[in-house]
């Protein structure tokens, strides 16, 4: 793989967008006397939709577009994000994937967005980036302006926001930090929005070659903001793991698309049938004890470009979202 795109200079316009229209969208603005912009997308500020569509593109990295319609693909939730990228590696796992983790004293948090692509560390004399994700990508950006998106109801400390920039090799002045609680109207948007990246994660953990992935959609309906974080978790990520629909489309042989078609659905995951937030209670709210395979949407389709057939697998669930979204 070889990429020359900067996730993070096409992610800028989408920042300056966020910032012109603050008042438009109900975000509050901060600034921190040592420079860095904090967006407040919910904690505060009302936010909405349209802001967490803004701050999904963001953190695609400029690389997708995101829309909001409405569907009839489901029973009850007609109101649907959309989510196309032309380069779903790059922009996904590259950017989109809350991969960076943050903490300093009893704040803790997932990083995702453009910062991540320029993010290093120093090990041994050598710097490195942050995450072994972009090793194997074979990707570091640079740009004088960078923007990390953070999912939590509480605004970051300035130590993070110093280590952030610092690992990222700018002043905290160049860098915008975006909080949207889960709990939030944006923040559900932003998470429901990661329906395509959950796929591509998947896949990468499937061992399918990333390469021969070369464009992707996907599309969930957004769920009903939950004022508890656990049963906000358990919605935004229930709309992806019963309701969320990809497509993919690869390089390489029907065998391999059919078996990643057949492997990619949430339903293959053992603990799969239930609604999120319940079976993170019944694990003790110990999030890795919960399989890594059931992190993906509900249905897939796989095209092989080189021999035009497609491959569907998995199927939506009406009943266990219905159960989910309290209707």
């Amino acid at each position: 793989m070889e990429f020359t795109a900067s996730v993070n200079k096409l992610a800028q316009p989408l920042v300056q967008e966020l910032l012109n229209n603050a008042d438009k969208l109900r975000l509050h603005l901060h600034t921190l006397d040592n420079g860095c912009t904090l967006i407040d997308a919910g904690i505060n500020a009302p936010g909405g939709l349209e802001a967490g569509r803004i701050i999904t593109e963001i953190c695609l990295g400029g690389m997708g577009t995101v829309s909001l319609s409405h569907s009839n693909y489901t029973d009850n939730w007609p109101l649907t994000v959309n989510v196309y990228s032309t380069n779903p590696v790059l922009a996904c796992l590259g950017s989109q994937y809350a991969g960076w983790s943050l903490s300093h004293e009893k704040y803790y948090a997932l990083g995702s967005g453009p910062a991540r692509a320029m993010a290093t560390k120093t090990k041994d004399g050598v710097s490195q980036p942050v995450e072994e994700l972009y090793k194997e990508l074979a990707y570091q950006d640079s740009h004088e302006q960078t923007v990390l998106v953070i999912e939590n109801d509480k605004l970051p400390p300035v130590e993070i926001v110093e280590k952030i920039a610092a690992a990222c090799g700018l002043a905290p002045a160049q860098l915008t930090i975006i909080v949207t609680p889960t709990s939030s109207l944006a923040g559900c948007v932003q998470v429901v929005g990661r329906v395509l990246e959950v796929a591509m994660h998947k896949a990468h953990a499937l061992h399918f070659p990333l390469e021969n992935i070369i464009d992707g959609s996907g599309s969930a309906p957004v769920c009903p903001p939950h004022p508890n974080f656990v049963g906000a978790m358990g919605r935004t990520n229930d709309a992806i793991l019963f309701a969320g629909l990809v497509h993919l489309f690869v390089k390489g042989g029907d065998d391999a698309a059919e078996q990643l078609a057949n492997q990619l659905p949430s339903s293959t995951s053992k603990d799969y049938g239930k609604p999120f937030a319940k079976i993170f209670k019944e694990y003790q709210y110990d999030f890795f004890k919960i399989d890594a395979m059931l992190f993906s949407p509900a249905s897939v389709i796989v095209t092989a470009v080189d021999s035009g057939k497609s491959f569907r697998a998995g199927r939506l669930d009406n009943e266990l979202l219905n159960l989910s979204f309290g209707a």
